[in-house]
């Protein structure tokens, strides 16, 4: 027994990952009732991650700022214009494969127990409001630009502070980078239960009526995440691009698609920065930042499902109506993070655009509901991944300019 456990602890992570992976597979297949409490495994994995994740990121970003040296430059301008580039890039992709392969919709009911948001400007006020949270509060309810705003604020607070008040607070940030480090290594028994219970309680029969749909879905989001974003790191960095892309899907892709939550991840792609050699004043702010604002996925989703609802209704729709669309997608997936429900509600306010009526938007959110089986999974795993994609790439870029070697574990 020793001897298979040390050939376990052997094993990446990644790699123990599969193995979880492909053993719920295996359960959820054969005998779903009898191994039905391994699904208590994914309910922890993912409960511990986002328990953990709100108070990571306040001390690391406290700590960072605390102990950030004057002079010494961050790459926090590169890595929005990134965040906002990918976005509405996602969505320009979305609107040109939606035009190539139009879709239409087989309503199967309302979503009426959901209430959208008015506007684009109520989805960037309550993302203002955000900001200005109950420090308490933000943390308590996983508010990351609540808890982003006030971890900067105490961060310049304490600068002047002795430096044994500052190694206080680096001890803290390190204690809670090392749990989260042992809770990650509990992946593979928690991605064994999350696959296990979308399996067995979900199954893929819901989702065969709505393929084509799932088809541009899915389609639009592979497309950014192996040919549109490893362009825009190539262009950064002038070297090939996929080692890193591939190394961030499959390290952070991987546990996003099945936790389908970018706030559960973002330990994990902490972890994969420092793994990476990044600058942790920099990530440390990124990360968190990324979860709440790149939402290339959730994009694609508020674009694809829109033009879908379009087709069905028949409504015209030009050029330069669409590249509106693209603008207010994107605009709209930055505030995702202060509605409930993500970017499902925010459709009814893309398709007003076209002044389709509410409730038969609120009929297409119900699609959404039905496909989100996937289609929220995979989104979550490129909005994810791609955090860490643009802020190593962000870091990268700045070491070329400057004449260093580029080096990317594989």
């Amino acid at each position: 027994m020793q001897k298979l456990m040390n050939n376990w602890n052997q094993l990446s992570l990644v790699k123990r990952i599969i193995v979880g992976l492909i053993i719920g597979i295996i359960l959820a297949v054969t005998i779903p009732e009898q191994a039905a409490g391994i699904t208590i495994f994914g309910a922890l994995f993912v409960g511990a991650l986002k328990a953990i994740a709100p108070i990571l990121v306040f001390f690391l970003v406290m700590s960072a700022i605390a102990q950030h040296k004057s002079g010494h430059k961050t790459n926090m301008k590169s890595i929005i214009v990134l965040y906002l580039l990918g976005t509405f890039l996602a969505a320009l992709v979305a609107v040109l494969v939606s035009f190539i392969f139009p879709v239409t919709l087989t309503f199967a009911g309302s979503a009426a127990d959901v209430t959208p948001p008015g506007g684009i400007i109520e989805v960037l006020q309550t993302l203002l409001l955000n900001v200005v949270d109950n420090p308490v509060k933000a943390l308590f309810n996983a508010n990351y630009i609540g808890i982003l705003a006030w971890a900067l604020l105490l961060g310049f607070a304490l600068k002047n502070v002795p430096d044994t008040t500052k190694t206080m607070i680096s001890n803290f940030s390190d204690a809670l980078t090392k749990m989260v480090r042992w809770v990650i290594n509990f992946a593979p028994l928690g991605i064994m239960g999350l696959v296990f219970d979308a399996i067995a309680t979900s199954g893929i029969s819901a989702l065969l009526s709505y393929g084509q749909l799932l088809a541009v879905l899915l389609g639009c989001m592979v497309f950014m995440a192996l040919v549109v974003n490893p362009l825009i790191v190539f262009v950064n960095i002038r070297q090939n691009p996929y080692p890193l892309v591939l190394q961030c899907l499959r390290e952070s892709g991987i546990t996003a698609f099945f936790t389908r939550s970018s706030a559960a991840n973002i330990p994990v792609n902490m972890t994969l920065c420092d793994k990476l050699g990044l600058d942790k004043d920099t990530y440390s702010v990124s990360i968190p930042l990324g979860a709440t604002v790149n939402m290339g996925g959730a994009a694609i989703t508020i674009t694809v499902m829109t033009l879908a609802a379009v087709n069905t209704l028949e409504i015209p729709i030009d050029i330069p109506t669409a590249l509106i669309l693209s603008v207010l997608a994107a605009a709209s997936a930055c505030g995702a993070s202060g509605v409930a429900g993500g970017s499902l509600l925010l459709i009814p306010l893309a398709a007003s655009l076209f002044g389709i009526p509410n409730d038969i938007a609120m009929m297409v959110v119900g699609v959404g509901f039905i496909v989100g089986v996937l289609q929220d999974s995979c989104e979550t795993a490129l909005n994810s991944s791609t955090d860490v994609l643009f802020t190593a790439t962000a870091e990268f870029a700045k070491m070329r300019k400057e004449g260093k070697e580029i080096i990317i574990n594989k």
